[in-house]
């Protein structure tokens, strides 16, 4: 058994934050129903159609019961309420007061049930002079700070790239499912805080700022763009290989640093004054950067890696999802799934990232996400009780 079997969720979710926090639930166990609009979630139109199917969605949606209701008719709002009189938690993502407007608030879904937990996951939070702009994930890292960083240093005719992923939904959803789990930890022992729960994508960014905020308000420093460096740690930079390929290095400990200039051939370097601390080696590393990249360009990216792992010094190359499937060490930990989809066929699923005691990874995908509606009938029927 999971651990979050038998915790019931309601998902008023689309689009990405609330959906990946209650993905997450779900892979634990949680029971989630997935509310969707008649048409399903808009999400199913993104990134990659097969059988015109989405396939992120067989990852977004796995785990969950689909229902769809129109939220604005008396039909669509009874049943949402019937949902949350036996539910332990809702989570949504709607703009803030929509749900106030169409009469399905905190106040009128705590009506029906008091020990109700609400999840609410917005731009930027449920008040505040912003609370109503609208907002993407591509916002909280521009607001939250993070987009500030991911810039090249001396490349400012270029905007700085996003990082790839929806990384501000994903960690707003990562947040939620923290504070949902924990307010009905506190529920069942009496603590009657934390019922309504706000979470945004900016305040979620803005959480991983590490010391930037107090650096700022003790000494008035704005930390700036390093590239793929650390500016806090030295040497750890991404280093240029003969075949084209990059390999990330961090040997930024007295320890490792050492073991890295010997595996690359620079012991001066190691037994130089300057380099004696981490301290030291930030105020240098361009001269240290220079001096690995330098050994780095002698070799395709593998070979540089065997030296290094040799060494034990941390490093990688730079996995694309090609790499990752087909990696020796994600295959042995059930990081890479292979799921029978009835609505895409076999399809490769991440695998949750928990490792939990005695459960197999294979068996907390328990089905890929499923058509939108696909379970009206056994959730209004069945779990609710209503007249067919």
């Amino acid at each position: 058994m999971l651990p979050l079997s038998g915790l019931k969720i309601v998902e008023l979710g689309h689009y990405i934050a609330a959906p990946f926090c209650t993905r997450l639930l779900a892979d634990l166990g949680a029971e989630v129903i997935k509310v969707e609009p008649p048409g399903g979630d808009p999400f199913r139109g993104w990134g990659a159609q097969h059988n015109g199917h989405s396939v992120w969605f067989s990852v977004h949606g796995r785990n969950k019961l689909s229902v769809t209701l129109d939220l604005k008719s008396e039909e669509g709002r009874r049943r949402v309420k019937a949902l949350a009189r036996r539910a332990d938690a809702l989570v949504e993502n709607f703009r803030p007061g929509y749900l106030e407007r169409i009469g399905l608030g905190p106040a009128v879904l705590q009506a029906e049930n008091p020990g109700l937990v609400i999840a609410r996951i917005s731009g930027y939070g449920q008040d505040g002079p912003y609370r109503d702009k609208p907002a993407f994930g591509a916002i909280g890292e521009a607001m939250g700070g993070l987009r500030h960083l991911t810039a090249n240093p001396g490349q400012s005719e270029y905007p700085p790239p996003r990082c790839g992923v929806s990384i501000s939904d994903d960690l707003a959803g990562m947040y939620a499912a923290l504070a949902l789990v924990s307010a009905c930890w506190g529920r069942e022992r009496g603590n009657h805080a934390g019922r309504v729960l706000d979470l945004d994508l900016v305040s979620s960014v803005f959480s991983l700022m590490e010391g930037m905020l107090p650096e700022y308000g003790l000494f008035g420093w704005v930390r700036q763009p390093a590239g793929a460096a650390i500016p806090t740690a030295a040497p750890t930079n991404t280093y240029p290989c003969a075949d084209g390929k990059w390999l990330c290095v961090a040997g930024n400990s007295d320890l490792i640093f050492r073991r890295l200039m010997g595996a690359i051939g620079r012991m001066d370097l190691a037994e130089d004054p300057r380099m004696a601390t981490n301290g030291g080696r930030c105020a240098h590393a361009a001269e240290l950067d220079a001096a690995i990249a330098a050994w780095t360009r002698t070799l395709p990216a593998a070979e540089a890696e065997a030296a290094l792992e040799a060494a034990e010094v941390p490093c990688s190359r730079l996995y694309d999802i090609a790499d990752c499937a087909h990696d020796p060490h994600f295959l042995a930990r059930g990081l890479v799934q292979r799921v029978a989809d009835p609505l895409l066929g076999e399809v490769l699923h991440p695998a949750p990232p928990f490792r939990l005691d005695g459960v197999d990874p294979a068996d907390m995908i328990r089905w890929p996400g499923r058509a939108a509606g696909a379970d009206n009938d056994h959730v209004f029927h069945e779990l609710l009780g209503e007249p067919r």
